[in-house]
């Protein structure tokens, strides 16, 4: 069995995430990578963690390809909003929707609605959406111009948008352009990429392809923290598509841990070596957010509360060292106690980059 250290993977998951060394791809390519990008808590993180990922990028790439349909913005991980491919997003909401919450005794006592009603309904969210992008006041008004469906008005427009969830779930749906600051639903039917759902098995493997991609090596806790968590797959779900992948997963151990990665990855994650590369990533980025933040090879324990609550992260050889902060044209940084630290050069390198991308000269 292939033995390995922790530095050494991280830093092939570093190159995988194009971290290090930073790549070309396109903003689409990068969060297909990713998989996913969370997007709900501060859009505009999401967009930078993106552009840290870029040699070259311009602000408004992102919304280019949300308007052309490269990336759309759905619930899907937990129920948040995250970017994702057309593609990706078909995978993971299949698995999403294999929780049929709806179908739950709560949800049809509290909605009013029985597995029947389903329907009809998602067929008149459709056709309110045929002509182009509303608000959840529109989609709700002319849905309940159905006498069935009148009393789902503050279901449609409630602030935690549950109710909607369902229909991008099943593909019906997704985020549209702001209106006036309000969040606006398109039919994602009308998205020429759109591949539609796949058949559950098959997106369940597919999705654990694609985990261990971006952040493998990585164990089975990992995959049900991506897939599980959050009315996901259920745990023998994933334990079984992980064994009708068998045949194409090779197990290693890094730092005496099993762990699993793709056979096709094994040779270049073995040559990997350790790197001291410094990162300063935006809050929420999916460099913590794809293990979560309870690995502790990647979020040490020390600074795992200040993550969680949505501190920018110094990143060094892969695990976060600290957390910065802008203020004015200056970047602060407050260091791990028991974190290993750059340079100064090596950090200053990387604040200057940190200014083009924001678009102001920063000094740290």
């Amino acid at each position: 069995m292939l033995s390995l250290t922790w530095p050494g993977a991280l830093a092939w998951r570093l190159r995988r995430q194009h971290l290090d060394p930073v790549g070309s791809a396109s903003a689409p390519e990068v969060v297909g990578m990713l998989g996913a990008v969370a997007s709900q808590l501060d859009p505009a993180a999401a967009e930078l963690g993106i552009r840290t990922r870029q040699q070259t990028s311009r602000p408004g790439d992102l919304g280019r390809a949300l308007d052309d349909g490269r990336l759309i913005r759905t619930f899907a991980f937990r129920g948040a909003v995250h970017l994702m491919t057309p593609d990706h997003a078909a995978t993971h909401l299949a698995i999403r929707a294999s929780s049929r919450m709806w179908e739950r005794p709560a949800w049809r006592s509290f909605y009013g609605l029985e597995p029947t009603d389903w329907p009809a309904l998602r067929a008149a969210v459709r056709e309110a959406l045929a002509d182009g992008p509303l608000t959840r006041e529109q989609l709700a008004t002319a849905v309940a111009g159905t006498p069935r469906f009148r009393h789902l008005t503050t279901a449609f427009t409630h602030p935690s948008a549950t109710f909607l969830k369902p229909f991008a779930w099943q593909g019906d749906l997704s985020l549209g352009p702001a209106h006036d600051g309000r969040m606006t639903l398109q039919a994602l039917g009308h998205n020429p990429r759109w591949p539609g759902l796949p058949d559950l098995d098959e997106a369940g493997g597919r999705a654990v392809e694609a985990y261990l991609r971006a952040y493998g090596p990585a164990s089975v806790d990992n995959l049900r923290y991506w897939l599980g968590e959050g009315l996901g797959a259920r745990r023998g779900l994933i334990t079984a598509w992980v064994a009708r992948l068998a045949s194409r997963l090779s197990p290693v151990e890094v730092g005496g841990e099993p762990r699993m990665v793709l056979r096709e990855d094994a040779e270049s994650l073995a040559a990997t070596r350790p790197t001291g590369t410094v990162r300063l990533v935006p809050r929420y980025d999916q460099w913590v957010l794809g293990p979560g933040t309870a690995d502790a090879h990647v979020v040490p324990t020390a600074v795992r509360s200040e993550v969680s609550r949505g501190a920018h992260v110094v990143v060094v050889g892969g695990v976060v060292a600290g957390t910065w902060k802008l203020v004015g044209d200056a970047v602060e940084t407050s260091w791990s106690a028991h974190a290993e630290r750059p340079g100064a050069s090596a950090l200053d390198a990387e604040v200057q980059r940190l200014g083009t991308l924001v678009g102001q000269p920063l000094r740290s």
